[in-house]
């Protein structure tokens, strides 16, 4: 027999280019696993061949590994059918393992036929040398080159097809896969490299006309490198750019669920919004068609949280919106909707067992409410207005259930807010006419038909004129003259009573002016302040403005505010009733005895009078309590040493009562009607006039 020899050199480059191949097939896998549509055939082949070519090239270096006593060379056409052998087992090897499943039996049945394909490959490559006499096999040792094939290949399999998806440390676990691999591929090979007897004398047929040289070597190994280094580039760049595009797509799908986000809900409260809301609706809608119940349609609104706002910024007034959404929201049931609509405004949507517990919610609702917020460190108090539709019964879709709920919390308002109301059909009619007197009251302020009505107020002692009450009325070009509190409230919801108000200071200012122009000096007219107008940062700059484009000194105006209004936040008042102080004008506590005052409060407050609420006045004669409070009222007003107003005075009684308890001054029907200032002075005169008669 012929003793053959192994090169050191080309043994270690043939494991190295196993475990590269090795490498490269595992990754394949990968990049087979994760590709759609037409790339998938081409990832196919090109691992097929990238695969092939390195299993091939493996063996091939390994033969060139050993020598023979005699020259050696190889049959182009056996080495090239050895080549396309590898290549279609390689091929067969990558499609098996990007299955969906890989059972038992399918493992066994492929690893035999990728291990008969790969032993095919490297005998048809020993067949290539065509040596004479044929080659001797040993039998057990060609059973176990077969059998490491078979074993090896069930591995590779096994080990590709749990490595073909993206996991951590994939790359870290591939390398040491690679080399296991690599290892049997490289064993297989030599066993049946060991298996192969050459019997003495024996020749190379292939010599003449076959591969042969020591640069074959060379030309195998670098083309080889070439191959595999550019199908491992390639993957592994397309890895990059999937990773970069599934970052993208990531990136996309959050940022749809934003968009998604910001559609649907309230960016301050983050409750859903008015489109999420009607969606909600409808949804309960088709399941009472479906399966039968009820549900409840709650529109809430906030009483007071317009003063808040303007008096303490919108920076807190956003703060009080989100707390109450927090308060609300957390007191619901999962299957219950809260958004919020605009504003101020919230709606509830609840699913109900019976009608009759859209009560104990609302209830629970303004409850919730009512208690104080803290809020930047500030304790607010607040109400709640509900309107209440029902489902069946109060409308056919969502628009009509909002409409419906919108009309019954407007009745809510109107009946003393704090509380609820069930919609009527009846609300209907009155919101329209609401919504017509509010669009009327757009164009009021356009077309000049504010008007002001001046109301006499007397020294009580003497009995003479002192000045004026300005009230502001509506001359409606349909409705005729209309009263404040028909559309204050309207003003002061929609901001309007900014605007109105300013022209209530500018206007009285100018016609006091005209009277001090008269000779009346001694005279001061009066301006009432709504609450929303008082907490407006313009304020004091309204007043000055309307004092100065009217020639009027500020101690002949007086701001009469509410004392509900000036304890609402009685540090903020403080503040800016101060500032109106130092510009000289004087200042009322109107309504005073209704509220609830803090006398530590009310002493440190600039005021200059007090104005009794006529609520006290009217039953004077008849009450014994409301005398009570009137005599209380007028000697704290005296210890504080402010002036006494009282209005409402409407009996003769009532005047000697109020002017023997030492009242300053008096105002009432009983002394002068509210009357435009063109009637004003004529009406006054025969006032005069009867009682000097009746003297």
């Amino acid at each position: 027999m012929l003793t053959g020899s192994y090169s050191s050199a080309l043994v270690l480059i043939s494991l190295c280019v196993a475990i590269l191949a090795s490498y490269t097939a595992l990754d394949m896998t990968g990049r087979i696993a994760t590709a759609k549509g037409r790339a998938v055939p081409l990832w196919m082949v090109g691992g097929a061949l990238a695969m092939g070519i390195g299993i091939w090239s493996m063996h091939f270096i390994g033969m060139l590994a050993f020598s023979l006593p005699v020259d050696l060379g190889y049959d182009i056409g056996l080495t090239a059918f050895s080549l396309l052998i590898a290549v279609l087992s390689s091929g067969f090897a990558l499609w098996l393992v990007n299955q969906p499943q890989l059972p038992a039996w399918q493992l066994a049945l492929g690893a035999l036929i990728m291990g008969t394909g790969i032993a095919c490959m490297h005998y048809t490559g020993m067949a290539a040398l065509r040596m004479l006499p044929g080659i001797d096999y040993d039998p057990a040792l060609f059973s176990a080159s077969l059998a490491i094939a078979v074993g090896a290949s069930a591995a590779a399999l096994w080990i590709a097809f749990r490595l073909r998806l993206h996991t951590p440390y994939v790359r870290q676990i591939r390398g040491l896969a690679a080399m296991l691999m690599g290892f049997a591929i490289v064993g297989m090979h030599y066993t049946g490299m060991a298996a192969a007897n050459f019997p003495q004398g024996s020749y190379c047929g292939a010599l003449a006309n076959g591969l042969q040289g020591n640069g074959l070597v060379y030309l195998v190994l670098i083309t080889t490198l070439a191959v595999l280094a550019v199908a491992l580039l390639t993957s592994v760049l397309d890895a990059r750019m999937e990773s970069r595009t599934a970052a993208l797509a990531h990136s996309l799908t959050l940022a749809n669920q934003e968009l998604t986000q910001l559609a649907l809900h309230d960016t301050l409260t983050g409750l859903p919004n008015r489109t999420l809301l009607a969606d909600r609706i409808d949804q309960a809608i088709g399941k009472v068609a479906e399966q039968g119940g009820c549900f409840a349609l709650m529109f809430i609104d906030l009483d007071g949280f317009k003063p808040v706002n303007d008096a303490f910024g919108h920076h807190v007034g956003d703060l009080l919106l989100k707390a109450v959404a927090s308060r609300l929201r957390g007191h619901l049931h999962s299957q219950d909707t809260l958004a919020r609509i605009g504003g101020d405004e919230f709606v509830l949507l609840v699913e109900l067992r019976e009608p009759e517990d859209a009560m104990d919610v609302a209830v629970k609702q303004v409850n919730l409410v009512s208690r104080a917020f803290c809020v930047a460190e500030h304790e607010l108090q607040l109400t709640a207005s509900l309107g209440i539709v029902l489902y069946p019964g109060n409308g056919h879709d969502q628009l009509e259930l909002l409409r419906n709920a919108d009309a019954a919390m407007y009745h809510a308002k109107s009946v003393g807010k704090n509380g609820y109301s069930f919609f009527d059909a009846s609300m209907n009619s009155n919101a329209r006419q609401q919504l017509q007197l509010l669009q009327d009251l757009r164009v009021a302020l356009e077309q000049r038909q504010f008007r002001l009505h001046y109301q006499p107020k007397f020294d009580a002692q003497a009995c003479v004129a002192i000045g004026a009450e300005a009230l502001l009325r509506w001359e409606h070009p349909v409705h005729g003259l209309i009263p404040p509190d028909r559309f204050i409230g309207l003003a002061e919801k929609t901001g309007l009573i900014i605007a109105v108000g300013e022209w209530v200071l500018d206007e009285a200012c100018r016609q006091m002016r005209l009277w001090l122009d008269e000779g009346y000096a001694g005279w001061r007219i009066a301006v009432n302040l709504s609450a929303i107008q008082f907490c407006h940062a313009g304020l004091v700059d309204s007043v000055a403005r309307a004092l100065q484009a009217n020639g009027l000194p500020a101690n002949r105006l007086t701001l009469e505010i509410t004392e509900s209004t000036a304890m609402h936040d009685a540090d903020v008042s403080l503040n800016v009733l101060q500032r109106l102080a130092d510009m000289g004008v004087d200042l009322s506590i109107d309504d005073f005895g209704t509220g609830y005052s803090s006398l530590m409060y009310l002493k440190r407050l600039p005021a200059n009078e007090l104005k009794i609420d006529r609520g006290f006045v009217r039953d004077l004669e008849q009450d014994s309590d409301d005398a009570a409070i009137i005599t209380a009222i007028v000697a704290l007003g005296q210890a504080l040493g402010l002036r006494i107003v009282a209005e409402g005075v409407e009996t003769e009684g009532q005047q000697a009562f109020l002017t023997h308890l030492g009242c300053d001054a008096l105002q009432g029907y009983l002394l002068g009607q509210p009357v435009p200032p063109d009637q004003f002075m004529a009406n006054l005169q025969a006032w005069h006039l009867q009682r000097a008669l009746a003297i």
